[in-house]
């Protein structure tokens, strides 16, 4: 035990949970831990808001495999974390949401930035620390830490802002490091078994298996069945794209090759996914999720298995340790699906290789819409790109060791088809909580993690305006990316739904914004527009170029035609009905 203030002991443990940078706004509630953080070695990443705070924390983390670290004055600070937190949770990302509150001597008095802040986070982190007296801050400390990365998910540690200061006698805790075994010896067995009768047998790779580091016996074990290898929804670098049984991603715009082969499966191996209802769901007009087969559904959380998807057999256990010992029971086998090996596998290239000439030839969307909008904008200022062509372009100049962030929104759910990774811990997304403002902050804090990664976002013109202010704290930290806006005016995602159920009677849906390039320029980044399609692949490159060797922020604006991919959920409206004589004309 040792004499120390109570701002010494959580400043202590997180240097032993080797905590080097927190991002967040400065604040009077925590301002005496915070003075000493320059000594401890940790630096203090100031933003514009904290949203984006706990949005670069969620980022850092998913490169890192470390905590992500954010903390806020009390009240308002901490209630603009709440978002992100919500996507990090989604995201299963190990991030500590440090959130002092009014001082404990006059809780509940209404006093200045007072708020009751662990109810905000209940429903959205795995353990929320409430530190009750000082001398246990150190305690509470460490266990949210322990429990992020025990979890996967967001902790809160909640300080009474009073409670930094004193004397106390304590020690400082060590992480408590968990090693996951690969899950029960029966259930594994019976996975082996199941593995062992299969003729086409398809993997899903999750992220879990990004997580735990699982790639390569993922590879393993897909070579060993020569089966197909999909990935979960939105976990695209779970998988290397150049491999030839990569075959990318299922659910919501994702690639159809991936969900013509799993329709064919008789035996799944979802390996390290909970199987989300959004990554699952009809898409490309298929109903494509293999009602007969056998589904082998491994996770780390046994919450998971079986909760969306009807499952065989559940594993409850690490993506990576599983794959390894399902390989080992398998290995001296003779399985059902090895005399079809070449066939199948001849079969996924052939099935591949139709999508890719179908996403070539895919140059702008077809339905009456979007057709109308190409013609409207032919005639006005300018020259406005067909977005999968510009997407197409962008892949094409993508570095092999790219990390690439997206928002939510229709141009950036259609990336989904293109986007394809070589290494895991590159690719970003707000999962299925699908919030705005996310691609920017979280692509800022995974470069932070990774200086020496080129690091891109997607973003449409709506959610760039939630986030945008941030390319401030590129250019003042000196954190340099390159950001891609699609500019074309318009809430996308949701005015699908106007043109499929309301009429195309749009009601907030136009967005006649200036111009992103020029914006970026007066916050001191670079700003280039780009509405030519032959510019696309080499204003990207020439932006990465600039963010590698002179360490310089680019936002890359490209102008795009209004056309509209497919919307969210088709299933989720229906055709209005009016009884009002007013609303007669509203059907």
């Amino acid at each position: 035990m040792t004499k120390m203030t109570p701002s010494e002991a959580f400043v202590e443990t997180l240097v032993a949970n080797n905590v080097t940078d927190i991002f967040g706004i400065m604040g009077s509630a925590f301002m005496d831990a915070m003075d000493i953080f320059t000594p401890a070695g940790i630096r203090l990443i100031p933003v514009v808001h904290e949203q984006g705070a706990a949005h670069m924390a969620d980022g850092y983390a998913r490169v890192s495999g470390r905590h992500g670290v954010c903390i806020g004055q009390n009240g308002p600070g901490i209630t603009n974390f709440v978002t992100a937190i919500a996507a990090a949770y989604w995201a299963h990302s190990p991030v500590v949401a440090i959130t002092p509150e009014t001082g404990a001597s006059t809780t509940g008095l209404g006093g200045f930035q007072e708020a009751e802040q662990l109810p905000f986070f209940e429903t959205i982190t795995k353990y929320q620390g409430h530190v009750t007296i000082p001398k246990r801050m150190a305690e509470f400390t460490g266990r949210c830490f322990d429990i992020a990365m025990q979890e996967n998910g967001p902790t809160q540690l909640n300080i009474p802002r009073d409670f930094f200061y004193g004397d106390i006698e304590c020690e400082i805790p060590q992480p408590i490091v968990i090693e996951r075994g690969a899950g029960g010896e029966n259930s594994l067995q019976e996975a082996a078994d199941l593995i062992a009768q299969a003729k086409t047998p398809v993997i899903i790779s999750g992220g879990g298996v990004v997580m735990s580091g699982a790639v390569d016996q993922c590879i393993a074990l897909a070579e060993r069945l020569g089966a197909p290898v999909v990935n979960s929804y939105l976990h695209n670098d779970s998988f290397p794209a150049s491999h030839p049984q990569w075959c990318g991603p299922l659910g919501y715009q994702g690639s159809k090759a991936a969900m013509r082969l799993i329709s064919e499966a008789d035996v799944v191996i979802a390996l390290g996914t909970r199987l989300g209802p959004f990554g699952t769901l009809p898409q490309h007009g298929m109903d494509y999720w293999p009602k007969d087969a056998k589904i082998i559904q491994i996770d780390c959380n046994s919450r998971m298995l079986g909760l969306v998807k009807k499952i065989s057999v559940g594993i409850c256990g690490d993506a990576g340790a599983a794959a390894t010992a399902i390989s080992r029971l398998i290995a001296d086998k003779e399985l059902a699906c090895d005399a079809t090996k070449d066939e199948r596998m001849a079969h996924t290239a052939a099935t591949k290789a139709d999508w890719e000439a179908e996403l070539d030839a895919w140059i702008h969307e077809n339905d009456d819409f979007s057709l109308d909008m190409i013609e409207e904008q032919s005639g006005e200022e300018g020259n406005y790109l067909h977005p999968r062509q510009v997407l197409r372009e962008l892949e094409k100049a993508m570095p092999e060791d790219v990390m690439v962030s997206t928002d939510i929104g229709n141009i950036n759910s259609v990336a989904n088809s293109y986007l394809r990774f070589e290494k895991p811990r590159s690719f970003f997304a707000p999962m299925s909580f699908g919030n705005c403002g996310y691609a920017l902050p979280t692509i800022m804090g995974a470069k932070c993690a990774a200086m020496d990664r080129p690091a891109v976002s997607y973003a449409g013109d709506g959610a760039w305006g939630m986030s945008m202010m941030e390319a401030m704290t590129c250019v003042r930290e000196n954190i340099p990316v390159t950001a891609v806006v699609f500019h074309n005016r318009q809430w996308g995602a949701e005015k699908k739904n106007q043109v499929d159920f309301y009429g195309r009677r749009f009601v907030a849906g136009e967005l006649e914004n200036q111009s992103f390039a020029g914006i970026g320029r007066a916050m001191g980044a670079e700003g280039v527009t780009v509405d030519k399609l032959e510019d696309v692949g080499p204003a990207l490159k020439e932006a990465i170029r600039i963010q590698m060797e002179e360490g310089k922020t680019t936002i890359l604006e490209i102008m795009c035609t209004r056309e509209l991919g497919d919307p969210f959920r088709k299933d989720a409206l229906s055709k209005p009905v009016r009884h009002l004589e007013k609303y007669k004309d509203y059907v």
